[in-house]
């Protein structure tokens, strides 16, 4: 978090005198900063880890302090912890959004820490349920898949919507991590309309 705050100060487009934005939410942290990406960098480019920066006495400065240890290295810790699905680019800004999670380091050997390991080999030995998915992925879930699953641990079903406003994703996001969920065999999908939802896999 604290390479995405550096971020969307020396990356900010200051020449219009809009400055970057921090907010606090009940669920999430959201960093905004203006201008975009720059002239003829991609996504791709942006993702790379590659130095681009826009405002270069800024980051020297930054570097002179001590907060940027060398240029690009900010992205490369940053996509160590999180998934790419945490930016929001448009054209004039980029948005970073942190969701607040109920794990810490320090609850990870709790029993309701979610081992994705652990689930998928009792869902395999209850029901004979196994996925090429299942069998090659071993570590354990994403932060965000975390979140999904104790949600309908807690409430006893989870719907797309839900997802959104419990990550602040978007529906195509919130979508592909349910349809994951659902392929690991550890979500069952309800319904086929707009108004189905998931539960815990059961035979």
């Amino acid at each position: 978090m604290r390479e995405a705050l550096i971020n969307a100060i020396v990356h900010n487009d200051f020449s219009r005198e809009i400055p970057p934005v921090f907010e606090i939410f009940s669920d999430r942290i959201v960093f905004t900063s203006y201008g975009g990406l720059l002239p003829g960098q991609s996504e791709e480019d942006f993702f790379s880890c590659s130095s681009m920066p826009r405002n270069r006495e800024l980051m020297r400065v930054f570097k002179d302090l001590g907060l940027v240890e060398q240029l690009g290295s900010g992205m490369s810790r940053i996509l160590q912890h999180y998934d790419k699905d945490i930016f929001e680019i448009s054209e004039h800004f980029i948005k970073v959004i942190f969701p607040f999670s109920r794990y810490s380091d320090s609850q990870k050997s709790d029993e309701n820490y979610v081992n994705v390991g652990v689930v998928r080999e009792e869902v395999r030995k209850k029901y004979g349920k196994s996925t090429e998915k299942a069998r090659e992925n071993k570590e354990l879930l994403s932060e965000k898949q975390q979140i999904i699953v104790q949600h309908v641990r807690d409430h006893g079903s989870i719907s797309n919507r839900d997802v959104q406003q419990l990550l602040a994703v978007k529906d195509s996001r919130a979508l592909k991590m349910l349809r994951e969920l659902v392929e690991m065999g550890i979500l069952k999908k309800i319904g086929k309309s707009k108004g189905s939802y998931y539960v815990l896999f059961e035979k």
